[in-house]
């Protein structure tokens, strides 16, 4: 009896799962089975987020067990964990489709987590489809199919060192697939050297996926016509533009790799304010705002550096966040100490920092302890002990690239002028630095630029009541004033 086509499977199965199959779905299902029947043998799937590739492969994958179940299938993933969700997937549809059931084994070890063995002819020593996370071993391993779902994420591919061993590690696929077997990509650019570019690698001058058969569908067309208007209408794929930043959108929902200086900085996309912040109180609860608008939460963040001239600077960034989301930027300041001080340099900051913090009303900081800043936590809770200031202190190790820092917490919040920066806190360098960043380039001065992302990215805290009638000392920088009338 002739087996159905891949399209009418999946036709089938959405429907037994009360879904229907949209246009796009069905291209490519119609291509993978052509692909598929004509033995093209690599691959590669780039479609937007959002638009259900993985679950259409894993679909795909259950119908060719089903036309052949001697077949043995390798997925592997970025981590074990999205490996073993298509395995699930597959064992959910052989247990759930009636034209299917008779393929489940009879034994309960067959019918694993993260590998299962169909009722087949053959005996062979691999399971029907196996899970594995592309940091295992593999060697031993055989596989007349394998699905490389997702191998390509920040955690693989955010260093030059990572795409080389990413692409080492792919390498040896060659020798655990059949002679006659398929190797099948799926996923989206995270990289501007993406292993999926279709043009000559700066840093191999090779293209890694050459020869490959190409099914690409970004979220619209170049006359802004969306892939999937039921879905991804105009208004939602101009809310994910916004959010996410022209270079992720690029790569993620147009998959056209991008380079992340290709969304680079313009001074203005920032907008300016001279308000001071007002601090007040109303129902037992603080209330800060900042002209017109009130603050929810806050954040500090400081990168702390020591005795080091012409190197990095001790920087204190102060961000706010409204209740729109927008952020602050308030009060930015180069830590600098008096030569002859009683006190140790690291004492000296600590001190002026825990002042800064009282002065505005910050509930929370972040230091980055890489290196110098190790003992800096304890110093700096001390200090503000001393001052009866209550604002618990997180160590924060930066294990990602200062350029991918940098570029995720700025890219998008300005592209949607979420910005809100201070006059004061463009008088030092953090104007120069923004219109002048690279990513690219090596050992620039960014010092500002890095110590504001790090406050944008925390999750920020709300603002807490003063205790107590102590009020600062204003300095320089943007201002804090305390309303006159307290409302409880």
């Amino acid at each position: 009896m002739e087996k159905q086509s891949f399209s009418d499977f999946l036709t089938e199965w959405n429907r037994m799962q009360n879904l229907t199959t949209p246009e796009i779905h069905l291209k490519l299902a119609s291509w993978l089975e052509q692909k598929w029947i004509t033995k093209d043998a690599r691959l590669l799937v780039m479609a937007f987020r959002g638009f259900g590739k993985s679950s259409i492969v894993g679909i795909f994958c259950a119908w060719v067990l089903w036309r052949n179940p001697d077949l043995r299938i390798l997925v592997l993933a970025a981590d074990l964990a999205l490996a073993r969700k298509m395995v699930r997937q597959v064992k959910r549809i052989i247990e759930k489709h009636p034209q299917l059931k008779d393929m489940k084994p009879a034994k309960a070890e067959e019918w694993g987590g993260d590998r299962f063995t169909i009722a087949r002819n053959s005996e062979l020593r691999d399971p029907s489809m196996l899970a594995k996370g592309i940091d295992t071993n593999l060697t031993g391993s055989r596989a007349e199919l394998i699905i490389c779902d997702d191998v390509e994420v920040p955690r693989t591919s955010d260093t030059a060192y990572k795409r080389k061993d990413l692409r080492e590690r792919l390498l040896e696929l060659e020798y655990i697939l059949t002679p006659d077997g398929a190797l099948v990509y799926v996923g989206t650019p995270h990289h501007y050297e993406t292993i999926y570019t279709d043009k000559p690698d700066a840093e191999t001058d090779e293209i890694f996926m050459s020869g490959y058969e190409r099914h690409v569908t970004p979220v619209m067309d170049k006359d802004g016509k969306s892939a999937w208007p039921e879905r991804f209408t105009k208004d939602k794929i101009d809310r994910i533009a916004l959010k996410t930043g022209p270079a992720n959108f690029s790569s993620q929902m147009m998959c056209v790799p991008a380079m992340i200086s290709d969304g680079k900085f313009k001074e203005e996309d920032l907008i300016r304010y001279t308000d001071d912040v007002v601090y007040n109180e109303a129902g037992g609860e603080a209330v800060l705002t900042i002209g017109d608008t009130k603050m929810v939460s806050a954040c500090a963040w400081w990168d702390p550096a020591f005795g080091n001239k012409g190197g990095d600077k001790s920087v204190l960034a102060i961000v706010y966040t409204d209740i729109q989301g927008h952020y602050w930027l308030h009060h930015l300041q180069a830590i600098l100490i008096k030569p002859g001080s009683v006190h140790s340099e690291a004492v000296q900051q600590c001190m002026i920092v825990a002042e800064l913090l009282e002065q505005y009303f910050v509930p929370q900081i972040a230091i980055e302890v890489n290196g110098i800043g190790a003992f800096l936590p304890g110093i700096l809770e001390r200090e503000l002990g001393q001052r009866n200031y209550k604002c618990p202190v997180i160590q924060v190790h930066s294990r990602k690239p200062k350029n991918i820092r940098i570029n995720e917490a700025f890219d998008a919040v300005l592209a949607a002028n979420h910005l809100h920066v201070h006059k004061t806190a463009l008088h030092n360098s953090f104007q120069d630095e923004l219109r002048d960043w690279n990513p690219l380039k090596k050992n620039q001065k960014d010092d500002t630029l890095d110590a504001v992302a790090g406050a944008m990215s925390m999750q920020n805290v709300k603002i807490q009541r003063v205790r107590g009638s102590k009020q600062a000392i204003w300095q320089r920088g943007g201002k804090v004033r305390i309303a006159k009338t307290v409302l409880d």
